[in-house]
């Protein structure tokens, strides 16, 4: 672990390979796990806003839930998130015809219907950040859904923290960023 200003962060986002291979995995994040996309605090009001221009894009039966729970639920681990459908699948998610799951809420960002992507979780993974009062712990969520993504990301030389370096930024900030590049070209050096 490394700090960076107010960060603590794991030497494995720069140690591990990382490039989604959506055709291997079909989107398995989106509809794998018992909870939905952590939100942070202020996406929450985001999705409420943004609902009604999203909602074209979403399948109905993500919208029967969104309604039914709301635009986002408290998990059991009393954190933000987005609500499920039949248990496991993201609310927002939309199926392409080859049954691979895309982020409705991008989609409707790529369709310029709306100026937000998608929850900065989703836009991170596959790294995980955690609050803490003093700190924030960046830390790479290893799910064995992603193998294909890290054989991928290993196959073209590619560290975690540059296949998410839009996200990164945009959690963080471009300085930032800059400090963990330059700590990255250090820790390598050292090895």
């Amino acid at each position: 672990m490394f700090q960076l200003g107010k960060t603590i962060v794991s030497e494995e986002i720069i140690e591990n390979d990382f490039v989604c291979n959506i055709n291997a995995c079909k989107g398995a994040c989106c509809v794998e796990g018992e909870a939905g996309a952590p939100l942070e605090d202020g996406e929450t009001q985001v999705l409420v806003d943004i609902y009604s221009k999203v909602k074209p894009f979403l399948r109905p039966e993500g919208v029967a839930e969104i309604e039914k729970q709301g635009a986002f639920i408290k998990g059991e681990d009393g954190e933000w998130e987005t609500p499920l459908v039949n248990g496991s699948e993201c609310a927002y998610v939309v199926f392409a015809e080859n049954g691979t799951a895309k982020c409705g809420l991008e989609e409707a960002y790529n369709q310029g219907a709306t100026k937000w992507k998608k929850p900065v979780s989703c836009h991170l993974y596959p790294i995980r950040v955690r609050e803490y009062s003093e700190l924030t712990a960046v830390n790479y969520h290893k799910w064995e859904i992603c193998d294909a993504a890290c054989s991928l990301g290993e196959e073209l030389k590619v560290p975690i923290y540059k296949f998410v370096k839009e996200a990164l930024i945009r959690k963080f900030g471009k300085k930032w960023y800059a400090e963990l590049e330059q700590t990255a070209k250090d820790y390598q050096a050292s090895k």
